[in-house]
C-alpha cells in the first residue's frame, strides 16, 4: 500500500498597501500648474522679445520648430513704446513752437525799444517773457503810464488779445524806500503791474487771463550797490505762461536791460 503525499501550497502574501501613491499625481499636478502660471506670466508680460524667447525654448523643449529658431536679440533690447510720453512729447514741440513763433512777433513789436536795451524778451521754461524798464513805462516813483508806453503796450496787447495762454504781469523796484503815496515798494510794485493789466484788458485781453504780481525788491537782477543795478531791478515782466512747460533752460533772444540810471 503506497501513501502520497501532497506538498502544501504555500499561499502567497498579499501586497502591503502603499499609502503615498497620491504623492505621484500631486506632483504631476503641481508640475502642470507651475506651468500653466508661467506661460500666463510669460503672455501678459508686455515685452515682446522676452515672449518670443519663452516661446521658442519651449517649442525647442517640446521638438517643436522653436529647435531651429535662434532668439532675435535686437527684438528684446528694443525699447517699450509709451503712448502717453508720444503724445506729451508731441504737445511739447508744438507749445514750443508756438511760443517761438509768439517770442519773435514781440521782439519785432519791441524792435526799438530792443534795440535802445530798454526791452530785453526771453524765452524759459516758463514761457516768453517782456522785460520792460520801469523808465520806459513809469515816471520816477510813479505808477501812471506815460503816454509814449501807453503806445508800446497797446502794441503787445494786440498780440495778446487773440492768444489762448496765461499772462501773468510782475513788478519789481529796486531796494531804496519810497517817499511818497505808497507805504513801500511792495505797494509801488504791485500797482505798477495792475495798471499794466488794466490797460491789457481795456486793449480787449480777457481779464481771467491777467494776473498781476507785486515783489517789490525781492528778486533783483543786478546788485542794488551802484545806480546801474538799481535801474535794473525797476522794471516790469510780461510773461506769457506756457499750457506745457518746457524743461529746458531759458535761452535769452535780446541781451540784458540796461535802462538809463533814473529813480524809482
Amino acid at each position: 500500500m503506497s501513501v502520497q503525499y501532497r506538498r502544501a501550497r504555500k499561499p502567497f502574501d498579499d501586497e502591503p498597501e502603499n499609502h503615498e501613491r497620491w504623492l505621484i499625481s500631486y506632483a504631476d499636478f503641481i508640475t502642470l500648474l507651475f506651468a500653466f502660471f508661467v506661460v500666463m506670466y510669460a503672455i501678459s508680460s508686455v515685452n515682446i522679445g522676452r515672449y518670443r524667447i519663452f516661446s521658442d525654448s519651449l517649442g525647442e523643449a517640446l521638438g517643436g520648430q522653436g529647435a531651429n529658431v535662434k532668439p532675435n536679440t535686437e527684438v528684446l533690447n528694443q525699447p517699450i513704446p509709451n503712448p502717453n510720453l508720444k503724445k506729451r512729447t508731441e504737445l511739447m514741440q508744438r507749445e514750443k513752437s508756438s511760443m517761438t513763433k509768439l517770442a519773435q512777433d514781440l521782439q519785432s513789436t519791441m524792435a526799438p525799444l530792443v534795440k535802445e536795451g530798454k526791452v530785453r524778451v526771453t524765452q524759459n521754461s516758463r514761457g516768453v517773457s517782456v522785460e520792460i524798464n520801469a523808465s520806459v513805462l513809469f515816471d520816477p516813483a510813479a505808477a501812471k503810464l506815460t503816454p509814449e508806453s501807453q503806445e508800446a503796450l497797446l502794441a503787445v496787447a494786440t498780440l495778446l488779445k487773440n492768444d489762448p495762454h496765461a499772462v501773468q504781469v510782475e513788478g519789481h523796484t529796486d531796494d531804496q524806500p519810497v517817499r511818497n503815496l505808497y507805504a513801500s515798494n511792495w505797494e509801488l510794485s504791485s500797482v505798477r503791474a495792475a495798471t499794466v493789466v488794466r490797460l491789457f484788458i481795456e486793449a480787449g485781453v480777457a481779464p481771467e487771463r491777467l494776473t498781476a504780481v507785486g515783489h517789490a525788491s525781492n528778486h533783483p537782477v543786478a546788485s542794488n550797490d551802484d545806480p546801474i543795478g538799481r535801474a535794473r531791478n525797476r522794471r516790469v515782466a510780461v510773461t506769457i505762461l506756457s499750457a506745457v512747460p518746457d524743461p529746458d533752460v531759458e535761452i535769452p533772444t535780446t541781451p540784458p536791460v540796461e535802462p538809463p540810471a533814473v529813480g524809482q
